[in-house]
């Protein structure tokens, strides 16, 4: 929960944030088909306007006085009785942080998607899902309450449905897309009920109300628990769905069955960031539940460690970036676990640029290789792919932690929060180490197999390689540009005064001491051995892949199966669903719920039937039957 000013500001900027991308999905429904190279020039257009509008609001929020916020009421909303809401959208430096990420590298990768689907037949429907899902992540992250939050969040699962589905005609993108759908149902559910428990407590969505009454809400339970924590372990569900943690993070490498832009737009700045804004954005609330931490943390760190395992064996250069993004998202929770949210958003930000580079990178291989994107049956590109190679390298050693890049100073003040801040827990801190030896190691395998070495492809492919067209390689070369320096932007700062205690008593959400020397040391050393041990195995020994494999038998093909988590949960969950809903399709549907509607028309039948012989039209029988009852009316008054 942020710190909110007296008085939020009022204005009618923040609306045409989200009007513009929204503009954008009108124009490709109504006039896309007609002019479908229009869409090339609209989509990435009304982003880099809600771009420049963005800039120009954080500049007037910049003007405000310190601590204070821009409130944008569009329209009331929803009047219930008592329950009320209105779509108003609020911009502070936890919001203005997000809206920049959002509109800033969406805008690249609608460039980027400029030359990555020029030859698609169907790219104006390409262009309007994005735009759509920009617009839907900007309501999530300028909502003023959380119910139109939920909006946005549901809005975004839609778009990532739509776009990892795109290609449609194909089954496995269909299957993808309906999974991540399904998945994050799961965690949307107990969302909800945990909205429900805070408006039922509070009487309030809007983030200025539960702020004044986080005092109130300290002392409030359901059924004997604190409400604190089991609406914030609720919410945790929801943020675990959305961001891909444990258990619901299965989604998010089917994802990869979509277009490249997708999967950067998906994993690097908008939907799988969703998870870990949400528990900043209530971190008031989270502090009054040190157990609710203590899990967001907890889930964290095993996610950052689990997923870091899987993507060392994974040989599809996009699954291992899928899985580096689930691991990444476990390393930003377990900063909002132990009480240093900056320095997660901080590495939301350094991540959307890193991530976002690797993305369009892997995507510029593709395109290069006519489609192929195992690993195995790459190599030798750097000579080829000059462009490209230099700016997946500086995404690299950014992701891995390498100093001076961006990635060093936000996952190392994570690492170190773990170990000082205001919920320390050294042990989580421990496993984060490992967990940035691994990432360290499979990225350089990753730029080792696809760049280094001999080239593996076949000779026709290798005769067609080439360089991607500019319109791919200019979002590169500013997203790497972003990846080294963006490191020195100064979000933590930037974020104290929004991210600070909200009550006495509650410890500052930012741990102040800046990390030792030596601890920075060590994390430098860490990235170095990962990347070292894995030019080591896949340059200078290339034979030594094939023998690790080998000597680790059983266990390498359950870590390249992903630990067959997929497997039991269709064991599990899967199968006895669709075999319960098969036995009341075939045996308890028709033999109960249209027995008993057969039944009643059986019944209503054979009735009529009776009571038509008793109409036979003589008045006589009409005059004994009256007669008749009313002698039973007379021995029932007489009896009593």
């Amino acid at each position: 929960m942020v710190t909110m000013a007296a008085g939020p500001l009022p204005t009618e900027l923040l609306r045409w944030i989200v009007a513009l991308p929204a503009a954008g999905v009108l124009w490709h429904v109504s006039a896309g088909r007609r002019w479908p190279a229009s869409a090339r020039v609209v989509g990435p257009g009304v982003v880099l306007g809600a771009f420049a509008v963005a800039l120009a609001a954080v500049a007037a929020l910049h003007a405000a006085p310190e601590g204070a916020a821009l409130r944008d009421h569009v329209a009331g909303w929803i009047a219930a009785g008592p329950f009320q809401a209105d779509a108003a959208l609020r911009l502070d430096r936890l919001s203005a942080v997000m809206t920049l990420v959002v509109t800033g590298i969406g805008f690249l990768i609608h460039v980027y998607s400029v030359g990555y689907m020029h030859d698609d037949p169907d790219s104006v429907r390409f262009f309007t899902y994005l735009n759509l899902f920009i617009t839907a992540m900007l309501v999530l992250v300028l909502a003023d309450n959380l119910l139109l939050l939920f909006v946005g969040w549901e809005g975004v699962g839609l778009c990532s449905y739509l776009l990892i589905g795109f290609w449609y005609t194909d089954t496995a993108n269909a299957v993808a897309g309906k999974k991540a759908f399904l998945v994050n149902r799961i965690g949307d559910a107990a969302f909800l009920v945990g909205l429900f428990l805070l408006w039922n407590a509070t009487g309030t969505l809007d983030f200025a109300g539960l702020d004044a009454r986080l005092s109130d809400l300290a002392t409030m339970t359901v059924g004997g628990w604190s409400l604190p924590l089991v609406a914030g372990l609720l919410l945790l569900a929801g943020a675990c769905g959305k961001s891909a943690q444990i258990p619901l993070y299965v989604w998010l490498p089917d994802a990869m069955a979509g277009p490249t832009p997708v999967s950067a737009l998906i994993h690097a700045a908008t939907m799988v960031t969703a998870g870990v804004y949400l528990v900043a954005r209530l971190h008031g609330l989270y502090a009054l539940a040190p157990a609710a931490l203590a899990v967001v943390a907890v889930i964290g760190t095993a996610t950052a460690l689990f997923a870091a395992v899987i993507g060392t064996a994974q040989t599809d250069i996009k699954r291992v970036l899928a899985y580096s993004t689930i691991s990444q998202l476990g390393f930003m929770f377990l900063g909002l676990g132990v009480g240093v949210p900056g320095a997660a958003i901080f590495h939301v930000v350094t991540h959307a640029f890193f991530k976002a580079l690797l993305f369009l990178g892997a995507g510029s291989v593709i395109h290069a290789l006519g489609g192929e994107q195992d690993m195995r049956r790459m190599g030798g590109l750097a000579r080829r792919l000059p462009v490209t190679f230099w700016t997946m390298v500086a995404a690299t050693l950014a992701i891995a932690g390498i100093p001076p890049l961006s990635g060093f100073f936000s996952k190392d003040e994570i690492v170190w929060g773990a170990f000082a801040g205001p919920h320390a827990a050294p042990v989580l801190g421990v496993v984060a180490y490992t967990a940035a030896f691994l990432t360290a190691f499979y990225m350089g395998r990753l730029l080792c197999m696809t760049f280094l070495g001999e080239c593996r492809a076949s000779e026709e492919v290798q005769h067609h390689v080439h360089e991607s067209p500019w319109t791919m390689l200019g979002p590169l070369v500013v997203l790497a540009a972003l990846a080294v320096g963006g490191g020195f932007l100064p979000v933590p700062r930037y974020l104290d005064p929004v991210l600070g205690a909200p009550l006495p008593g509650i410890a500052a959400a930012h741990a102040e001491t800046p990390a030792p020397l030596g601890v920075l040391a060590l994390a430098t050393l860490v990235a170095a051995a990962g990347l070292a041990l894995a030019y080591w195995m896949y340059v200078v020994q290339p034979a030594m892949p094939w023998i690790v494999t080998a000597q680790l038998g059983g266990f390498y093909r359950l870590v390249r199966d992903k630990f067959r988590v997929d497997e039991l949960y269709d064991g599990v969950v899967v199968r006895p669903l669709f075999a319960l809903a098969g036995f009341f399709a075939r045996v308890f549907d028709p033999a109960v719920v249209d027995g008993a509607v057969n039944g009643a028309g059986v019944a209503v039948a054979a009735t009529s039937a009776l009571w038509r012989r008793l109409q036979t039209g003589n008045v006589q029988h009409y005059a004994l039957s009256f007669l008749l009852g009313a002698i039973v009316l007379v021995a029932w008054f007489v009896r009593g």
